[in-house]
């Protein structure tokens, strides 16, 4: 509803004035200022990376869970080449001096694996190789170079 008053000017010629209802001066249809379009532009420019840093984190690493999944297959895989064979087969199962590289089927992820002998309280201190207890563990590490291990105790025991 269009409200509308006649006012007279000082010179006595009707002026029609507009209530603020239906002002065609309104903020709405003069646009934006140079002030205001700046201030939007430097709120944009803040704003913007703090929302799409997350997202790209998140893009970046989306693969992680794949490379983990992949690592844990070969060490696997190895460590069932490893545990088919009983406690005294040799050259298989023989203590090894540290970390033995072994080839993956897979490019660059690389494994290696070692065996010591362990004592009663399971523990690697001056063992002997009498006790009947051999550890085996399987590192795999993949392209990132993040390191997944698994254990296992080979037992002489029937």
């Amino acid at each position: 509803m269009e409200k509308t008053e006649l006012k007279e000017n000082r010179k006595g010629l009707a002026k029609r004035e507009y209530s603020a209802i239906h002002n065609p001066k309104s903020s709405f249809e003069r646009g934006f200022t140079l002030i205001e379009i700046i201030i939007l532009i430097v709120m944009a420019g803040i704003i913007i990376p703090a929302v799409i840093l997350p997202f790209a984190t998140g893009i970046r690493e989306s693969n992680k869970p794949e490379m983990v999944a992949t690592a844990m297959y070969l060490a696997h895989q190895r460590m069932e080449e490893l545990m088919k064979f009983n406690y005294g087969r040799s050259p298989e199962l023989d203590p090894t001096a540290g970390f033995v590289p072994f080839v993956t089927s897979v490019a660059n992820y690389q494994g290696e694996y070692e065996i010591v002998y362990m004592n009663n309280d399971l523990s690697t201190t001056a063992p002997s190789p009498g006790v009947g207890y051999k550890r085996i563990i399987v590192r795999v590490r993949d392209p990132e170079t993040t390191a997944y291990e698994i254990y296992a105790v080979v037992t002489n025991f029937p």
